[in-house]
């Protein structure tokens, strides 16, 4: 079979959301167009739901039940469903099959955690901005307020006894979170939230857990690098755990306090690994199909609530996704999804690791994926966030560019995580052309991989597409062609059109409205549309909240007033990205087909 782009598109991924104590897995699977839960246990899978859009869920401790969250078109007003596990069941739930238990299509909730009886979800329906966390009980319908301090909410985990909430929300700094200690007792009333870490420190704090001597999370306060700390729960000092000098770490708290879940992040794959919770002693590495990735973008893992067994998302360049179940007990990682079988036979492209060179001696980490017969041409895939990183996993677009002769380059410019601290933070606020001017110095190396530099395109989602369209706006005699999926062409209209739950979570970033207008102009590809020579296809969903759909209609219309040959496509199902196979389909072979055009 031809190794061709439709074929990538309809490969069947899966994906870890939850895990009971006898080992039944609750995982996502898109064999049906998009992401639908599927309890695999036994040997056996059974489908759980039937939805129109791509849907989460957790199992509610204790029950034969799942929580779904879901939405609407990719539109991410996320509303939670209750589904009653029968085994006479012989098809999956449609949403009216679902038992309602937070509803309210004109505002977000977010489930957050799940306990006994009770779910825990944030949510921005007391005023369209501000996000509360509440505690629901699924059988009366009762609510507690835990936390109702305003903006955005991350995480939350509630102590063993029930009796606190750890909750981390966005501190002050880029990419920065503070730990505030929630009493759960409606009674202590308002002394009950105290801040376990200050506001204005640089710092992350990650995947809060609850131990006996403290609270244990992922965090870089006073490093370079994430290790593993206990902090202590009256000053909020680390004790720190497992650490490394080089690489960032990543830690899950088994629910019993007494074991972590520990993952290396080296070079774009993660190497998972058992550490005692109280000592932080390595107790054993878990064994991988290949090299690649668990954890985000995809699910993070999930412990069973009896710490038995841990359920992992993996891929790698040439595994499209499985599930993985880890038996603490046993000693064990096994497969329980195999979707590599579905690329048996073909020569699948593997990435090598690179530090290219950059103007001001730094070194720009990067994962090149060469063709067999290359054609010269090249295709830098940018990463969005941007406060995320490009991961050595599956990719049915890289592959299917190497496919056609394109060399793929795909950088983690400044401003990407994996790599520490510095390089994290080194494009925050007014540094932000800092990453643009990565992509010339990505430019200038391509000759050393036998690239033609005067056949080089650019291709990005959402920050990416910003980076795309300021690569054709800010370096036009560098780039052939550019694709812009859901991108921001100004950072000026969309900070002042995203969401406004967004506005301020995202202005400690990219800048504030109110002091640094100038500068978010100046680093504007809108501003600069005038210099856009190379053609340009643009992909955005009507729906977007994050990014509005107002940013592509500006570009476009600007680079047609300049005679500039642009192609857009709208899909009025989809929100920020595109989640339906049905419309991938439609897209990325046009998108394919318009590199070829112009790439030669």
């Amino acid at each position: 079979m031809t190794l061709d782009i439709t074929r990538l598109l309809e490969l069947t991924t899966w994906r870890a959301f939850d895990v009971t104590d006898d080992g039944r897995v609750l995982a996502g699977c898109d064999e049906s167009g998009s992401v639908q839960l599927v309890e695999l246990a036994d040997d056996r899978r059974t489908e759980l739901t039937a939805l129109a859009g791509a849907v989460t869920g957790r199992y509610l401790p204790g029950e034969r039940a799942v929580v779904v969250q879901h939405d609407s078109d990719g539109n991410e007003r996320s509303q939670l469903s209750l589904l009653r596990l029968d085994d006479r069941r012989r098809r999956p739930a449609q949403l009216s099959e679902l038992e309602p238990l937070v509803r309210d299509p004109e505002h977000v909730h977010r489930l957050l955690d799940v306990l006994p009886g009770r779910i825990v979800y944030a949510t921005n329906r007391r005023n369209g901005v501000d996000f509360d966390v509440v505690i629901r009980s699924v059988v009366t319908g009762e609510e507690h307020v835990l936390y109702d301090g305003g903006g955005m909410v991350a995480e939350v985990s509630v102590s063993p006894d029930s009796r606190y909430a750890a909750i981390t929300v966005p501190a002050e700094k880029p990419l920065s979170d503070q730990v505030i200690l929630a009493d759960t007792m409606p009674e202590t009333g308002a002394d009950r939230l105290r801040e376990l870490t200050a506001r204005d420190v640089a710092a992350r704090h990650l995947n809060p857990g609850w131990q006996a001597g403290g609270l244990v999370v992922t965090s870089d306060a006073e490093r370079e690098h994430t290790g593993i700390a206990r902090l202590d729960p009256r000053t909020g000092e680390p004790r720190w755990l497992v650490t490394s000098p080089s690489h960032d770490l990543t830690g899950r708290l088994s629910p019993d306090g007494g074991t972590l879940l520990v993952l290396t992040a080296v070079d774009g794959a993660h190497r998972p690994a058992l550490h005692d919770a109280e000592t932080g002693e390595h107790l054993m590495d878990i064994a991988l199909p290949t090299e690649g990735w668990c954890g985000f973008p995809l699910p993070e893992p999930v412990w069973s609530p009896d710490s038995r067994f841990a359920a992992l998302t993996f891929s790698s360049p040439t595994s499209p996704g499985d599930v993985l179940l880890v038996d603490t007990t046993a000693r064990t990682c096994a497969p329980l999804t195999f979707s590599a079988a579905q690329l048996a036979g073909e020569a699948l492209a593997e990435p090598t690791v690179h530090r290219v060179p950059a103007r001001d001696g730094q070194e720009i980490p990067c994962f090149r994926y060469a063709p067999a017969e290359p054609d010269g041409s090249a295709v830098l895939l940018i990463h969005g966030g941007p406060e995320s990183q490009s991961v050595r996993a599956f990719h049915p677009l890289v592959q299917a560019m190497v496919a056609r002769g394109h060399t793929v380059l795909v950088p983690n410019v400044r401003g990407s995580t994996g790599y520490g601290k510095t390089w994290y933070s080194a494009d925050d606020a007014r540094n932000r052309l800092e990453s643009v001017d990565d992509l010339a110095d990505l430019h200038r190396w391509l000759p050393a991989v036998g690239v033609d530099p005067s056949r080089a395109a650019l291709w990005g989602g959402s920050y990416g597409g910003y980076m795309v369209l300021a690569g054709l706006a800010f370096q036009p005699g560098l780039w052939a062609a550019g694709v812009d999926i859901v991108g921001i062409s100004s950072l000026v209209t969309f900070l002042e059109n995203t969401a406004p739950y967004r506005r301020a979570h995202r202005e400690r970033e990219y800048g504030s409205l109110a002091t640094d207008a100038d500068f978010l102009r100046e680093a504007s590809p809108l501003t600069r549309v005038s210099s856009i020579a190379a053609p340009l296809f643009v992909l955005h969903g009507a729906n977007d909240p994050r990014v509005p759909l107002t940013e592509a209609e500006q570009i476009v219309e600007a680079v047609r007033g300049n005679d500039v040959a642009c192609e857009f496509h709208v899909y009025p199902d989809e929100g920020h990205g595109l989640a339906k196979r049905s419309n991938r389909l439609d897209a990325y072979p046009k998108a394919l087909a318009f590199l070829r055009r112009h790439l030669g």
